[in-house]
């Protein structure tokens, strides 16, 4: 008697523990694209309904669905605490994203995440123009372009990832439909935070992938080798960002343009000390891993040289060889796009 009171007593505490987490309380019917209907994203790994992410089965007509306005919104409670921690990698988030201009690879989440609660405790709806990031403050509003195509949207940034190496955008389903990232899967894009009191305002200059070095990891580094593994390292790129008034875009903002193909590398390290930044192209080379190359740069009046592998043909040649060039002890390689 007493071990089935036992057992009542267990199975009541399991369930009112279970009730803790976010969860749908039924398996929602996806809405009707363009739609307002919501769906929440339990960021707990392994409760998602889908073991692999996927679309609906008809392809929602992007052009029926209004962008995001950009307007000042108070920073959420959820989901900006800095630094924090996923899967033994370390961030830190930006205090704004007025300034924030880089270039990288560019991914997508669809059905996997619908229906479950963002970082910030909304509700992600894969038919609205959103995206994660690991850094940007939650919410905030960016230009996404594709540097492959010339497309580009403008999307409200409310969740945390994609926490997946040589990433560093998640887009939503549309948001990926509008600018050509699905059904490819990845682009090399530039991310552009946008000032909604100056939605038009030009940024001067874009990043590679490797900035978040700047923000992200507690881990040392070994100066023996290196002097800044995955520096800021700015490009040259002077665009502007194609945003109109009030950060509503333009009828050709998602329009194929005639852009530079941008070339893809992984980047090891910037170096100050010359010695040090061929000591460590040496070692890849040694690898045998592909073309290495040693470009000076000038980087807020600091010379600096960086050391990198390729150009690759796309991220899935980057995604097999950053475990190799992880292995050489040269740090967290660092995707970089430039044209």
């Amino acid at each position: 008697m007493r071990r089935a009171v036992a057992r009542v007593l267990l199975l009541l505490s399991l369930t009112a523990l279970a009730g803790c987490f976010h969860r749908p309380a039924t398996r929602p019917a996806a809405p009707a694209p363009g739609s307002a209907a919501s769906a929440s994203r339990n960021p707990n790994a392994g409760r998602y309904r889908d073991d692999r992410d996927s679309t609906p089965a008809q392809v929602p007509d992007v052009s029926k669905i209004p962008e995001p306005v950009p307007k000042d919104e108070p920073r959420s409670q959820y989901g900006n605490k800095s630094p924090y921690s996923v899967l033994g990698e370390t961030y830190r988030v930006l205090p704004n994203c007025k300034d924030y201009i880089e270039r990288g690879l560019a991914s997508w989440y669809g059905n996997k995440f619908h229906g479950y609660t963002t970082s910030n405790f909304e509700q992600y709806d894969m038919y609205a123009y959103s995206a994660a990031s690991k850094t940007l403050p939650l919410p905030c509003y960016v230009r996404v372009t594709n540097l492959e195509n010339g497309k580009s949207v403008v999307v409200r940034v409310n969740d945390r990832g994609p926490f997946v190496a040589n990433r560093i955008v998640d887009l939503s389903y549309v948001a990926a439909i509008k600018i050509g990232v699905w059904p490819k899967g990845t682009a090399m894009v530039e991310v552009r935070g946008i000032d909604p009191a100056h939605p038009d305002k030009a940024l001067p200059e874009s990043r590679t992938a490797a900035a978040p070095a700047d923000t992200r990891g507690t881990r040392p580094v070994d100066t023996r080798t290196a002097d800044t593994h995955g520096a800021d390292t700015r490009s040259t790129d002077t665009r502007a960002p194609s945003a109109a008034a009030h950060g509503a875009p333009p009828a050709s903002a998602s329009t194929p343009q005639k852009t530079p193909k941008p070339a893809l590398y992984l980047q090891v390290g910037a170096f100050s000390d010359a010695a040090n930044a061929e000591r460590a192209a040496n070692t890849v080379r040694a690898a045998q891993l592909g073309d290495v190359r040693v470009v000076e740069a000038d980087v807020n009046g600091k010379s600096l040289r960086r050391v990198r592998l390729g150009p690759l043909r796309d991220a899935d040649e980057a995604d097999r060889v950053t475990p190799k060039l992880r292995a050489l002890g040269l740090g967290e390689p660092r995707v970089a796009v430039d044209n």
